[in-house]
C-alpha cells in the first residue's frame, strides 16, 4: 500500500501534516476537526533581491591566507579568512512561507465520531474523512502541475450541503488584501517593493451561495465545493497579481475531476516509471503510519512501511523538483518559519546534491534539470566571484547559493565557508544525467558551464612539489587537531576536495570528446593538471585520511565523512577493483559510527550508500532501521534535526543502490541487498545508456531479470555473483534471464 495515513490531525504540529507540490508550489495539510489548516509556499519567494556581497579585500590578501596555511600558521589564516573573505553582508537570501489558507467548517461542533487524514502516494492526493452527526465531511487536496493551483475538493458522502468560509494571507507580512468579484487576493512585497508577490483563493460550488466578504469567501449551503489558490512572484511573472487573477478565472469554472484527472495522468507518467514490490504481512495496512512507524524495528520488521518510504521519496522529488520549477532546497519546497535553520537555501556541499541523487536510477531525471538551469544562472555570479575575489578566469561558488544565483561565501564559519569545490561537485552531475540520456544537445548547451568552472581551477591551483593543490581548502566542515594541540579547519587540498576535482577533471576530458571546442592547449593542460592530483592515502587507523596530514579529528563522531566521496557518489574507491582502499573504508565508517556518527538524518543516508557500495548487506538493514527510528518524523520527513528532505532522498538512493550498481558498462545485480528485504521485485531501475533493469528475487535471491533499452544500442557486463553476462541490444529491444 502506497499510503500513509493517520486517526488524528496533525493539531497545530508542522511534522505531523502531510506535504502535496508540484514543483513550483508546496502546501502542508493538517486536517484539523472543524476546520483546515494549509500552510503555503511558492518556490520563488526569498527574503529580498539580489545582492553583490563579494569582499573586496579577498583577493589582495589571498597570497598571504596562502603563505600562512602552507607554513602551519592555522589561526592566523582562519582568523584572516574570516574577516578578509567572508561575504559582505555575511549571508544570502533566505526561503519564505508564503502564507496560509484556512477553511472553517460551520456545520462541525464537538468531539468527531471518526477520522481519517491519509496521503495517496500513487495519485498524490491527500484525503481528509470527517465523521460527525451522521454525516461524513469528504476533503481531497491535490496540488495540479497542468494548472499550478492547489485545489481542495469539499463534499458531503450523502449530498447534503454544508457551510464553511475560506481565508487566505501571509501572515502579518503582506501589504494589502481585497476581493474582486469573484476571487480573494493578498500582495506583498520583499525590500523595499523591488520584489513583489501577490497570492489568492477562489471557489466553485454546484450548488449553494458563495460570498466574498472582506478577506473571506463565505460558502452557504453549498454542495461539490472546491476553493483553488495560486500565488506568483516577479521572479517569473511581470505582474504577479495579473498572472494570479488569470489562472483562478480560468480553473474556478473547471470541474474538479476534470483538473484530477489531468493531475494524476501528469503525476504517473513521473511517478510510474519505477515500481518497487516487497512482500510483507499485508494485515499491517491497517496500523497508522504513526503507530507502524512506532513499532519499526529489526525485531518487527515492516517491508510494507519500506516500500512506502521509498515511494514516499519519489513522490518528494516529483513534487518539489519539476521542469520549470526551481531545485529542491534544504527542505525540497515546504518550509513555514520566516528565519528557518540554515536559510532553507541550498546548501552545495552535499545536501543540494543528496537531493538529486536518486532522480537517474529512477527515471526521475527531468525532475533534476532545475537544478542545471540554476548552475546557469549562477555562472555569471561565479565569474564575478572568481574574478574579485580570486584573480581567476572561469567561474567559482562556495558552499551555499541562494535563488539569484549567489556565489560569494555563506555565513563567517570556518568550517565551511571558505570552500571552492561545490560547483565542481554539481557539474558532476551533467555529466552523470548526460550518461543516463545520452542526451548531446543537452552536454553541448552545458559544456561551457563545465569548461568554465575548470578554467578557475587553471588559475587557482598551486603547484608544490609536482602535486596540485587548492589552497585554501576545508574538509566539510570538520575540524582537525595538529601535533602541537591547534585545532584547525583550513588547510591545502583535503582528500575531498582531490576526489571532486580528478572527477571534474575526468568529465571535462569526457565532455570534450563528445562536444568539445578543440582547444586542445586547454584539454593538455587538464591532463597535466590531473595528474598532480594528490592519491587518496591511507591513516594511521588505517582509514581513509580525510587531509594530507594524518590528523586526528577534533569530532571523531562527526556527521560530514567527506573524505569518503570516493567512495561514493564516486566510483575511485570499489571493492572489486580497490580492495585496499574498500577496507580503509570500512574502517573509516566504523570508527567514526563508534563515536556517535550517523546522528543526522541525512549523514546516516550517506552511510547506508556507502555501506551499499561495500556490499555490506548487514549495514545496510541495520542502518535504514536506525534512520527509521531515529531521523523519521511521523509524516516520514527526514529529520537532521530539524526536517531536511536530502534525507530522504539520499535513503531511497541507497534502497537503489543495494538493488542495482552502475559503475561504466558494468552493471551489479542485487549487490547489497539485505537478507531481510526477503521476497521482491522492481520494475524499472535505470542505468546509464537510456535502459533500465527489471529484476525479481526470492529470499534475497535473484531469480530474474529483464533488459530494456531506448539507446541505438546498449551493451554492459551483468554481475550477479559468481556469473557475468553480456549484453547487448537494440533500440526497443529488451533481453530476458532466469537465473538458476
Amino acid at each position: 500500500m502506497s499510503k500513509l495515513f493517520y486517526k488524528q490531525s496533525a493539531n497545530w504540529d508542522w511534522d505531523k501534516a502531510l506535504p502535496v507540490g508540484n514543483g513550483k508550489l508546496g502546501a502542508m495539510i493538517f486536517g484539523h476537526a472543524d476546520m483546515e489548516k494549509i500552510q503555503l509556499n511558492e518556490d520563488s519567494l526569498w527574503s529580498g533581491g539580489p545582492m553583490n556581497r563579494i569582499n573586496q579585500d579577498a583577493y589582495p590578501n589571498l597570497e598571504k591566507v596562502r603563505k600562512l596555511i602552507l607554513d602551519g600558521d592555522i589561526p592566523e589564516a582562519e582568523d584572516l579568512l574570516l574577516h578578509a573573505f567572508s561575504g559582505n553582508p555575511f549571508s544570502q537570501r533566505v526561503f519564505q512561507p508564503f502564507g496560509e489558507l484556512f477553511i472553517k467548517f460551520n456545520d462541525i461542533t464537538g468531539e468527531l465520531d471518526d477520522y481519517t487524514r491519509e496521503l495517496d502516494l500513487e495519485n498524490a492526493q491527500v484525503k481528509v474523512v470527517r465523521e460527525f452527526g451522521g454525516r461524513t465531511l469528504i476533503e481531497e487536496v491535490i496540488c495540479s502541475a497542468p494548472e499550478n493551483v492547489l485545489a481542495v475538493h469539499l463534499y458531503m458522502k450523502d449530498g447534503s450541503s454544508f457551510n464553511c468560509e475560506a481565508e487566505c494571507a501571509r501572515m502579518s507580512f503582506f501589504d494589502s488584501a481585497f476581493h474582486d468579484e469573484n476571487n480573494s487576493y493578498y500582495t506583498g512585497s520583499m525590500q523595499n517593493d523591488s520584489y513583489r508577490f501577490a497570492g489568492g483563493i477562489t471557489a466553485h460550488a454546484a450548488s449553494g451561495s458563495i460570498e466574498l466578504l472582506g478577506e473571506y469567501i463565505v460558502c452557504r449551503d453549498v454542495t461539490d465545493l472546491t476553493v483553488f489558490f495560486t500565488g506568483a512572484t516577479t521572479y517569473r511573472e511581470t505582474d504577479p497579481l495579473t498572472y494570479t487573477r488569470n489562472v483562478l478565472n480560468k480553473v474556478r469554472d473547471i470541474s474538479f475531476n476534470i483538473i484530477r484527472n489531468a493531475h494524476e495522468l501528469d503525476y504517473r507518467s513521473l511517478f510510474g516509471k519505477t515500481e518497487l514490490h516487497l512482500d510483507y504481512d499485508t494485515e499491517l495496512d491497517k496500523i497508522p503510519t504513526d503507530e507502524r512507524l512506532e513499532r519499526f524495528s529489526e525485531e518487527n520488521p515492516d517491508n510494507g512501511l519500506i516500500k512506502t518510504y521509498f515511494d514516499f521519496g519519489r513522490y518528494l522529488l516529483i513534487s518539489c523538483s519539476r521542469p520549470g520549477s526551481l531545485p529542491a532546497n534544504l527542505q525540497g519546497i515546504w518550509n513555514w518559519n520566516l528565519d528557518p535553520a540554515w536559510g532553507c537555501k541550498y546548501t552545495i556541499n552535499i545536501n543540494t546534491q543528496m537531493n538529486y541523487w536518486p532522480a537517474e536510477m529512477f527515471g526521475l531525471s527531468d525532475c533534476e534539470l532545475p537544478l542545471f538551469n540554476h548552475m546557469l544562472k549562477m555562472q555569471p555570479q561565479g565569474q564575478k566571484t572568481a574574478r574579485e575575489m580570486y584573480g581567476c578566469r572561469g567561474m567559482v561558488c562556495h558552499h551555499n547559493t541562494d535563488l539569484w544565483g549567489d556565489t560569494a561565501p555563506q555565513d563567517r564559519w570556518i568550517p565551511g565557508t571558505y570552500w571552492v569545490m561545490s560547483y565542481p561537485w554539481l557539474c558532476t552531475h551533467i555529466m552523470r544525467y548526460f550518461r543516463y540520456t545520452k542526451d548531446l544537445q543537452f552536454l553541448k548547451e552545458m559544456y561551457p558551464v563545465i569548461k568554465d568552472s575548470v578554467l578557475f581551477f587553471h588559475d587557482f591551483l598551486m603547484n608544490i612539489d609536482g602535486k596540485t593543490i587548492i589552497c585554501p581548502s576545508v574538509s566539510p566542515e570538520n575540524t582537525y587537531i595538529m601535533e602541537n594541540g591547534v585545532k584547525g579547519s583550513v588547510c591545502a587540498s583535503s582528500t575531498m576536495d582531490s576526489e571532486i576535482l580528478r572527477d571534474h577533471f575526468n568529465d571535462f576530458i569526457e565532455a570534450y570528446a563528445l562536444v568539445g571546442d578543440d582547444d586542445e592547449e586547454f584539454l593538455d593542460k587538464t591532463k597535466e593538471l590531473l595528474k598532480g592530483i594528490p592519491e587518496i592515502k591511507v591513516g594511521k587507523y588505517g582509514q581513509i585520511m580525510e587531509w594530507m596530514v594524518d590528523y586526528d579529528e577534533a569530532e571523531p563522531g562527526h556527521r560530514h565523512i567527506s573524505q569518503l566521496y570516493g567512495l561514493h557518489p564516486s566510483h575511485q574507491i570499489d571493492v572489486r577493483k580497490t580492495p585496499e582502499l574498500a577496507e580503509a573504508a570500512k574502517n573509516t565508517i566504523k570508527r567514526r559510527l563508534s563515536y556517535g556518527g550517523g546522528h543526522t538524518g541525512w549523514s546516516r543516508a550517506w552511510i547506508m550508500n556507502m555501506f551499499a557500495r561495500l556490499c555490506d548487506k548487514e549495514k545496510c538493514y541495520e542502518n535504514l532501521v536506525a534512520l527509521l527510528k531515529k531521523s523519521t518524523l511521523t509524516n516520514l520527513f527526514d529529520n537532521h534535526p530539524p526536517f531536511q528532505i536530502d534525507g530522504n532522498f539520499g535513503s531511497i538512493a541507497a534502497i537503489g543502490e543495494m538493488i542495482l550498481q552502475a559503475d561504466g558498462d558494468d552493471v551489479y545485480l542485487l549487490p547489497s541487498l539485505p537478507e531481510e528485504l526477503g521476497d521482491g521485485s522492481i520494475r524499472g531501475i535505470y542505468v546509464p545508456g537510456k535502459s533500465f533493469f527489471n529484476l525479481s528475487w526470492k529470499n534475497g535471491k535473484l531469480t530474474e531479470f529483464t533488459v530494456n533499452t531506448n539507446a541505438a544500442l546498449y551493451k554492459a557486463r551483468v554481475h550477479y555473483s559468481d556469473k557475468v553476462m553480456d549484453i547487448l541490444i537494440k533500440n526497443g529491444e529488451s533481453a530476458h534471464f532466469d537465473i538458476g
